[in-house]
Formats: structure tokens, C-alpha cells, sequence
């Protein structure tokens, strides 16, 4: 009983953590959500309070199952958290080997995902943020060149395009000076209109995709890779631990109710011997 019961708490508060932590981003997304106006980005790719509410909710179903089987020993509950995880945890494996043998692929479908973040730039203040953030600190602008900015319906570079800010680019893309007291936000304007050796003081004009590929080949390959190998060997490990303890708990329910069924067998059986008297 003692083994069963350190079983059973053990693994109720690895689940209640995560159920928690699972709060936690739902209470982030909601928040991000309900402080944005005029909101028309709603694929989970490029919303990120979409996807914390959807990686929120997933961890908040499947936590709650493995909280309230591991409480009340249900088999049923504890086998549908077991099976949710191992599917998880495969889809993990499987994750990291085909990232792995189609790292080619991987990089197209990041450079699609960023050209499309960049149209839905100015529609949705998170992905403004974070697209300004990316610029700024990589120094670069755009996926592949400065002009991908034209694909951006502010930004686009079209005779019939009304837009104040048409064929220039976003402030991120400002190069800093020296001893600079004021920052001209307006360093961009109409910089697709005019010669790349003639902006190259105002704004950076490559690309960001190939400097983060670079930035991550520099400085993943050892510190970087053993903080990610090492964090994702802790979030595997946890989802083997709630395996593990999930299917110990289920072994020791089947115990309990293996006993209990023979000894109502064996009351049934001197019963009758009782009657037969």
C-alpha cells in the first residue's frame, strides 16, 4: 500500500504542475488576445496568443486526466492520459528524426512561414513585435532581401498603392548610428525605390533568414545545442516519467481489483456452503 500510494500522489503532482504551468499560458493567450484591436490573424503559424492558448489547452486536457485518474484510480482515465502521452512522445521521435533528414525542407517551410509573417505585418501587434525584435537583433531586413517587404500591403511598392510608408521598409530595419540622440523612424522611406549602395548607411538589406541559419550553425553547435538537447531531454524524460508511473499506477489498480474480485468469490463460494448446511 505504501508503494501504490507513492505511486499514485507522485504522479498527481507531476500532473498538477503541468496543469498549472497549462493555466498559465491559457492566461497568457487570452490576455494577448483580448488586448489586440482589429485582429485578423488567426492561423495558429503566425498568431502566437493563438498558439499559446492551443498548446494550453492541449496540456490542460491531457494533465487533467492523468490529475483526476491518479486521485480517484481510474484505469479508464489513466489509460486514455497513458495512450495521449505515448502518442505525444512519438510524435516527438518522429518530430526531431524527419527535422533531422529534411533539414532542407525545414528551412523552405521557415522561409514561407516568415514571408507569410511578414504580410500580416501591421495586422497583428504580437507578430509586429516580434518581427521588429528579430530585425533589430540580427541587424537585417526581410526573409531573403529587403524588398520582400513589397509582399506587405503598407509596404508595397505599386504606383497605385496609397500607403504613406509604400516601398519603404519598417523602422527595424534602421541602422543605428554612432552617438545618435534622435532615432529617425523615417530612415526607410521609399528605400525600394532607390539603389542598394545608396541605402546601405540607412537600412541593412540582407535578409534574416540566412543571418539566424548562421547565428544558430555558430553558436547552437556547442552551447546552444547541449541547452536544447539538454531541455529536450528533460521534457522527455517528464512525459517517460508520467508514462512510467501512469502504467505502474494501472498495474496496481488491476491488483487491487484482482483481490477484490477473489474475495468476493470466496465469500460467494462460503456462502453457499454456508446455505447448503
Amino acid at each position: 500500500m505504501k508503494t501504490y500510494k507513492a505511486i499514485k500522489y507522485t504522479l498527481f503532482v507531476c500532473c498538477y504542475i503541468f496543469w498549472v504551468a497549462s493555466g498559465v499560458l491559457i492566461s497568457v493567450g487570452i490576455y494577448a488576445k483580448v488586448a489586440k484591436e482589429n485582429d485578423v490573424v488567426d492561423t495558429l503559424t503566425t498568431d502566437p496568443a493563438l498558439l499559446l492558448l492551443a498548446v494550453g489547452s492541449l496540456m490542460f486536457l491531457i494533465t487533467f486526466l492523468g490529475c483526476f485518474g491518479a486521485l480517484r484510480d481510474g484505469s479508464v482515465l489513466l489509460k486514455m492520459f497513458l495512450g495521449i502521452l505515448l502518442v505525444v512522445f512519438l510524435l516527438q521521435i518522429t518530430a526531431a528524426v524527419l527535422g533531422f533528414l529534411f533539414s532542407d525542407m525545414v528551412l523552405a517551410r521557415t522561409e514561407l512561414l516568415m514571408k507569410k509573417a511578414i504580410a500580416l505585418y501591421r495586422e497583428d501587434m504580437d507578430l509586429e513585435n516580434v518581427i521588429d525584435f528579430v530585425q533589430k537583433k540580427f541587424l537585417c531586413c526581410g526573409v531573403d532581401y529587403y524588398t520582400d517587404w513589397s509582399q506587405n500591403a503598407y509596404f508595397n511598392c505599386s504606383d497605385n498603392n496609397p500607403s504613406l510608408e509604400a516601398c519603404g521598409v519598417p523602422f527595424s530595419c534602421c541602422v543605428r548610428q554612432l552617438n545618435e540622440t534622435v532615432f529617425n523612424s523615417m530612415c526607410g522611406y521609399e528605400s525600394q525605390r532607390k539603389e542598394e549602395s545608396s541605402i546601405r548607411k540607412h537600412i541593412h538589406t540582407h535578409g534574416c533568414l540566412a543571418k539566424i541559419v548562421l547565428w544558430g550553425e555558430q553558436n547552437l553547435s556547442l552551447v546552444g545545442g547541449i541547452s536544447i538537447s539538454s531541455l529536450c531531454l528533460e521534457a522527455s524524460l517528464a512525459v517517460i516519467c508520467m508514462i512510467s508511473l501512469a502504467a505502474a499506477q494501472i498495474g496496481q489498480i488491476q491488483k487491487v481489483q484482482d483481490k477484490r474480485k477473489q474475495v468476493e468469490s470466496r465469500t460467494a463460494l462460503r456462502s453457499e456452503g454456508d446455505s447448503s448446511f
